[in-house]
């Protein structure tokens, strides 16, 4: 992966910050957030966060140190420095030594530690990188890093490709309890300048903006070289092999419509490049097309399977095979359900994506922008677990572990605040 910094840009980029420096910082970070978002193989769809550490005077005249973190809401590739809130950094600090947070308290500190109250909800990362004492920290889902992160050996794979660099963190589920765990592992590596994280991504700090980007660059070319060394190159993204069938799709169409009658009208969005084809071509598609998702939060998007069918499948076969889906779908959530910690309720039972054996694939919404978000993260998703398997195997984190992240209160409401806006 290429660098895009550019020192003209970025001396630019600062130099209309004006002189305060708090207020270049949050310039400077701009500037990498939107280089990192232009990369769809770092975030794509939100899939990354990253903050800055200043010094910065409050309402009050006092001066503190000040979190600017990702709010909800914002996407890498345009964000404006509105788009990272500012946060009182000591009661963050102190909360890492509370004894436990849940996920209401956990929200609530980060909203009245607060600079503007009328800001945007801080991500639900913002702890980790708090308690990360470099200023600037870059966390992304590079799909280089995933491929290896989601391997049966990902510690000794984070060992050997770097050394005392990186630090492995074991899966935990996002928030307070990943914060903690994330954290007493940085101060056990002295001297780490990035975490790699189970399954999840990776994060990389520095109190200089450029190298906390060029590391983030580094880190997933090397990645990318391992790949390669061992015939198991990330293909890269292409373009449709062909035009849409409009008949099947119609099918598709109606099939829904009546399986699903009581949502609103569904939008597709249909893909059929090359990675697509290798993907539904896999003997073992049904086996590989149920493991999970390639990063948890997609699980929030793409549901933790999809529905699989034939080119020639008529309305009705269709509609039997939505309603097997939909029982499994009931399965899966009644499962988990009964032994969560606070009740659920479950989501609908529609499928999201839908694979078509030896063809392509449709992201299924009640919107078009919802529809293309799942069809893009399919075709990521195709792309990432063929290099795993080639590899090695693709294995990402257990189905309750799954049910977890999709129903996680943070996450859904997210979810909810995306969904209003399409």
């Amino acid at each position: 992966m290429k660098s895009l910094w550019r020192d003209d840009e970025a001396n630019g980029i600062r130099s209309k910050a004006g002189p305060d420096a708090a207020d270049k910082a949050v310039a400077e970070r701009v500037y990498t957030s939107r280089l990192l978002g232009s990369e769809p193989d770092l975030v794509l769809h939100g899939g990354g966060n990253t903050s800055v550490k200043v010094e910065r005077q409050w309402p009050d005249g006092t001066r503190r140190r000040t979190l600017h973190v990702k709010g909800s809401g914002w996407d890498l590739a345009t964000i404006e420095a509105p788009g990272l809130p500012a946060v009182d950094l000591a009661p963050l600090i102190e909360a890492r030594y509370s004894g436990g947070m849940s996920d209401p308290q956990m929200v609530a500190l980060l909203r009245a530690s607060l600079l503007d109250g009328n800001a945007p909800n801080p991500s639900v990362e913002t702890l980790l990188h708090a308690f990360i004492p470099k200023r600037f920290v870059d966390h992304t889902h590079s799909l280089p890093i995933l491929v290896l992160a989601n391997q049966p050996d990902a510690e000794a794979i984070c060992n050997a490709l770097f050394g005392d660099e990186v630090a492995y963190v074991p899966y935990v589920m996002p928030g307070f309890d990943l914060s903690i765990a994330a954290a007493d592992i940085v101060d056990k590596s002295p001297g780490c300048k990035g975490l790699f994280l189970k399954n999840h991504g990776l994060f990389t700090f520095s109190d200089d903006a450029e190298e906390a980007y060029r590391l983030t660059i580094e880190y997933t070319t090397r990645a990318e070289d391992h790949l390669a060394e061992r015939s198991a190159v990330l293909p890269a993204p292409m373009p449709n092999a062909g035009g849409e069938d409009d008949d099947f799709t119609e099918r598709l169409k109606l099939a829904l419509a009546e399986v699903f009658a009581d949502l609103p009208e569904f939008k597709t969005d249909y893909r059929n490049d090359v990675n697509i084809r290798v993907y539904t071509s896999s003997d073992d598609l049904d086996d590989l097309s149920r493991r999970g998702t390639v990063t948890p939060d997609h699980v929030i998007r793409i549901k933790p399977f999809p529905l699989i069918c034939e080119h020639d499948d008529t309305v009705d076969v269709l509609k039997s095979r939505m309603e097997a889906f939909a029982r499994d779908y009931e399965a899966y959530f009644n499962r988990h359900a009964a032994s969560a910690a606070e009740p659920k309720t479950m989501l609908s039972s529609a499928p999201k994506a839908v694979l078509i054996r030896h063809g392509g694939l449709y992201g299924v919404d009640t919107s078009e922008k919802g529809a293309a978000i799942v069809a893009d993260l399919m075709v990521q998703t195709a792309r990432a677990v063929m290099a795993s398997e080639r590899y090695g195997r693709f294995q990402p984190i257990a189905e309750d572990d799954l049910f977890d992240m999709e129903y996680w209160t943070l996450e859904q409401a997210k979810l909810m605040k995306s969904q209003s806006a399409a």
